[in-house]
Parts: C-alpha cells; sequence; structure tokens
C-alpha cells in the first residue's frame, strides 16, 4: 500500500512571515488622516488621471507587451536606452523576478539590518538563504555587507534611501560597495525615494548600471508620481540581465491603462516638483517640532520620518499609537523592522502635519521632553 504523502510547498516559504502593509483604515469608518503608507499627499496628476480614464475605451484589447511607450518615455527623461529598461507592476514585481532569475537553493543574497522587508521574502520565496549585514547609525553599512559575503553570495539588496529609516548612502559608498563585491554578484539598488532627495552626494545609480553589468537599479510610481494603486515600476539593468529578466516576466505584467497613466506622469514635471519641494519643507520643519518635543528622529532623506518614543513615562510608541487613532491619526508601526519604540510618520498635506505635531504635543504633554 502506497504511504499517503502531504503536499508541501518548497522549502523557504513556510519561513516567511507575511508582508503586513501599513493600516489604511479605523474603526467605526469616518475620515483618517493616514501617514503610514509613504503616499504623496497630492495624488497624481491630472494628467495621469485623464490618461488613466481615457484607457477604459480599450479595456477589451491586451496592453503593449513591452510597456514600450513607458519605456521611451522613461529612456527619454533620462537619457537611458529604452532596450535596457524592464517595466513592472510595481517595484516589488521586478525584485521577485530578479530573485527568480539569479538565486536559487544553495545561494546567499545580502541585505542591511533595517531594509525592505520584501528583500527577505523574495530571497526565501527562491529557496535561498537570506543573509542580514549589521548597520551603523541606522545606515547601511559597506563594510559589513562586504564581511558577509561568501562563495555562496549571488545578490545585494540596498534601499538608498532606506525604508523605514531614510537614511541614505552617497555615491562614492555605492561605488566602494560594487568595487568590492565580487563580479558574478549582483547589486540591486532600490532607489524607490529618489526623487525626494535632495542631498549632493546622492545619486540613484543609473550612473553605475551604464558602467557595469552586474548593478540593477529599480524605481516606482508608487511615491512621488501618486500612482501606488496601478502598481508600476520599472528597473534599469545591464542588457544581459533585462534579457533574464524579459524572458521570465509576464507577457502583459502592466495594463494598458497603467502605462498611459506612467507616460503622463513623467510630462507633468510640475506635479511632481511641487510634491518634492513640499517634502523639503515639511520633512525639516516635523523634524526639528517633533525633536522639541523630546522624541528622536532618524534623518531621513525620504518622505518620512521615523520617530523613535522613550519606553517610560507612558510614552512608547505603542501608547502614541493608540492615542493617534484615538484621534484618526494613522503612522506606521515597525516592529517588524525591529523597531518596538518606534513610529514611521509619512509627510502628508499641512494640515496633516499639524494635526500629527498638535496630537504629539498633547500626548507627550508640557513636561515631556524632560522626562526623557
Amino acid at each position: 500500500m502506497t504511504a499517503k504523502r502531504a503536499l508541501r510547498p518548497r522549502q523557504g516559504i513556510l519561513d516567511i512571515a507575511p508582508y503586513v502593509p501599513g493600516k489604511s483604515a479605523l474603526a467605526g469608518g469616518g475620515p483618517a488622516i493616514k501617514l503610514s503608507s509613504n503616499e504623496t499627499p497630492f495624488g497624481p496628476s491630472p494628467r495621469a488621471v485623464e490618461a488613466y480614464l481615457a484607457g477604459a475605451k480599450t479595456l477589451s484589447r491586451y496592453p503593449d507587451g513591452s510597456a514600450r511607450p513607458l519605456r521611451e518615455a522613461i529612456a527619454k527623461l533620462y537619457g537611458l536606452d529604452p532596450a535596457r529598461i524592464v517595466c513592472g507592476a510595481g517595484s516589488d514585481e521586478l525584485l521577485n523576478l530578479l530573485a527568480t532569475a539569479y538565486l536559487g537553493p544553495g545561494d546567499e543574497a545580502i541585505y542591511s539590518r533595517h531594509g525592505f522587508l520584501v528583500y527577505r521574502i523574495v530571497i526565501l520565496a527562491r529557496g535561498a538563504t537570506p543573509v542580514v549585514a549589521p548597520e551603523k547609525n541606522l545606515t547601511a553599512d559597506v563594510d559589513e555587507i562586504l564581511a558577509r559575503v561568501t562563495p555562496a553570495t549571488r545578490m545585494v539588496y540596498l534601499a538608498n534611501p532606506n525604508n523605514p529609516t531614510g537614511t541614505y548612502l552617497t555615491f562614492d559608498e555605492i561605488k566602494r560597495l560594487r568595487t568590492g563585491l565580487p563580479d558574478d554578484v549582483l547589486l540591486v539598488l532600490d532607489a524607490a525615494y529618489a526623487e525626494y532627495v535632495r542631498a549632493n552626494d546622492y545619486e540613484a545609480a543609473i550612473e553605475l548600471v551604464a558602467t557595469t553589468n552586474n548593478t540593477v537599479m529599480t524605481r516606482t510610481f508608487s511615491k512621488i508620481y501618486g500612482l501606488a494603486s496601478l502598481r508600476i515600476g520599472w528597473a534599469y539593468c545591464p542588457d544581459a540581465v533585462a534579457d533574464a529578466v524579459n524572458r521570465i516576466r509576464g507577457p502583459f505584467n502592466v495594463s494598458g491603462p497603467a502605462i498611459a497613466a506612467g507616460v503622463a506622469s513623467l510630462e507633468d514635471r510640475a506635479h511632481m516638483q511641487h510634491a518634492a519641494d513640499h517634502n523639503e519643507v515639511w520633512r525639516g520643519r516635523m523634524s526639528e517640532d517633533l525633536s522639541a518635543l523630546g522624541l528622536t528622529i532618524t534623518p531621513s532623506a525620504a518622505n518620512f520620518l521615523l520617530v523613535h518614543f522613550p519606553r517610560a513615562n507612558g510614552h512608547s510608541a505603542v501608547e502614541a499609537d493608540t492615542f493617534l487613532q484615538s484621534r484618526r491619526i494613522i503612522l506606521r508601526r515597525v516592529e517588524e523592522y525591529g523597531f518596538p519604540d518606534a513610529l514611521r510618520m509619512t509627510i502628508g498635506t499641512e494640515d496633516e502635519n499639524l494635526a500629527v505635531l498638535d496630537a504629539l504635543k498633547a500626548f507627550m504633554g508640557a513636561s515631556g521632553a524632560k522626562r526623557q
């Protein structure tokens, strides 16, 4: 008699903790200030909305399988070769496709201690081993990453700026990392927040991709372009990497309306610039005002702040989250990133930012800074 065998997923799948997004609604219904998902407070460009709605007329038709109009628009804006651009359903899909193409059982992939949770998920999903590199001052450390390279290392995932800390590595450090990695290790630079960075020593890595055959940069339309619900991302790759990813991606992985909206977003530079300018002003102001309450703010180059709360005196991050929700304000809990004493706040509109500030003033109390 044949013994019964249980159906099981492949190695590594059951070791994955499912990704949990930021809370998007509160009990009881009604409006809430949602600053938990790093979304732009200004929504998409009106041109993008118009292009998306126009796409409703052709919903019965398959989209361009290579997302050619979008790739060409990206290439025109940045001066790139469109053949080396691959588009996907958000940059998350591209991170997955890169892992599918280059990782398998017995391989290792490195990411930093507080890196984006999706990296661990895609590594384990391919049966590979995730390797975590410690950070310095909540910032990825090139030397710690290089110290963990072994003959089994195949990839390094690095968010720059990083989510949820907002910290970044200078372009000189990125180049030092690439030089120190073996040639057969793919460096994946996740630049989802690149449009928000104003630092002179930062570069999103277009130059590095253009001059090496083992570096990839991923970008997204979900943040500053306000198209998170449409799921559009893109990667700039060496020719051989683009070829590998195109062989395994879905043949129509970006919808027609999404392609049209993405093209229109790139054409409306004023809308994007307004969002970046607003973020620069309010990121600085909120950092100063929250620090004045006795809270610790990790310096950020992105469109969010990591706000650290004291454990004692009834002023913990968990208690702050409960208090904020009582005022219909939603920030992001980040325990799964290793920050049980912090909340991540997306920079919102002026009114939203002031509402958070007023709520935290009330929460901390007039003597909150002294008690910390």
